[in-house]
């Protein structure tokens, strides 16, 4: 069987990391803040802002959180990004995906200032985290870099395919593991809905990342004797013969791979509390940046 890889275990010590760092910040006089904005009327955003409403509240960050109506104008969120840029007790900036259909996502990513951008999406941040030179690594991405250190999963040399090439996770992913750093310097193969004999790149992978949003997509026939892997997916089904009763599944035939995993990651507890957890460091990272205070993030 595989041994599973405790995203909850891994997280807790990131932000243990991120209180330090906090006390750091405030005994030199920087209170570090978060803002969350929410758009729109949807159960599932209004459960992760309020989580990560309470990760903040957990290690000191300040959180200020913004709500506007779903039907007002796309300007009254645009007009809401820029105070909140010019605010100095506001060090990070997240509107929370996805934004009504009158809103235009690209705007919303360019409108926040670069420093304040801790989900690292901003053109100016994408192009830096490409040349080497991050400002922010994506949450969820760097979430995972962090869980392949933890367990001590060599990277460099490594064959890895990433499954998914959105701009949130596959195309960041397969880039920091590309990346001449620590967890990085493998092998990487991105694939996606228009890849031909999927199966027989996942199997000669030594590390597969799965996102692309598909339940229980990969089995365990795809994956190599020993492979790592690492689910992304979050996806909710319905629990056969239960009526209406759902459960939420990863990407990964859980059951199935872990007969043949090395290493995997399970959903939930895996990679979601690390996206989280590094949310709260890119807000520290960015507050002791901006304070001009020097906090050692590990």
């Amino acid at each position: 069987m595989s041994e599973t890889i405790d995203g909850e275990s891994v997280a807790a010590d990131v932000r243990a990391d991120v209180a330090e760092c906090v006390e750091t910040l405030r005994e030199e006089g920087v209170e570090p803040g978060l803002a969350t904005v929410l758009m729109k009327a949807d159960p599932a955003s209004e459960t992760y802002v309020s989580m990560k409403q309470r990760d903040c509240e957990e290690v000191g960050i300040e959180g200020i959180h913004v709500e506007i109506d779903a039907d007002a104008p796309a300007e009254e969120l645009y007009e809401t990004i820029d105070d909140l840029n010019e605010r100095d007790d506001v060090h990070g900036i997240l509107v929370q995906m996805p934004v009504p259909d009158h809103v235009d996502k690209r705007t919303v990513l360019r409108r926040i200032a670069p420093e304040k951008d801790v989900d690292g999406f901003h053109p100016e941040n994408v192009g830096r985290l490409v040349a080497g030179d991050a400002r922010f690594k994506p949450c969820t991405p760097h979430g995972i870099q962090k869980l392949l250190a933890a367990y001590d999963v060599e990277t460099a040399g490594a064959d890895a395919v990433v499954v998914g090439r959105s701009d949130i996770v596959g195309k960041p992913m397969a880039n920091l593991l590309l990346q001449k750093a620590p967890q990085g310097n493998a092998t990487v193969t991105v694939c996606h809905s228009r890849t031909e004999n999927l199966a027989e790149k996942t199997r000669n992978a030594d590390v597969v990342v799965a996102a692309a949003g598909i339940p229980e997509f990969i089995d365990g026939d795809m994956i190599a004797e020993g492979a790592t892997v690492i689910d992304v997916g979050i996806n909710r089904v319905e629990v056969e013969g239960e009526g209406d009763e759902t459960e939420l599944v990863g990407d990964v035939d859980y059951e199935s791979a872990t007969e043949v995993a090395g290493k995997i990651t399970p959903v939930p507890g895996g990679v979601g509390p690390m996206t989280r957890a590094m949310l709260l460091y890119n807000t520290v990272k960015a507050a002791g940046e901006q304070g001009g205070v020097d906090v050692e993030l590990p």
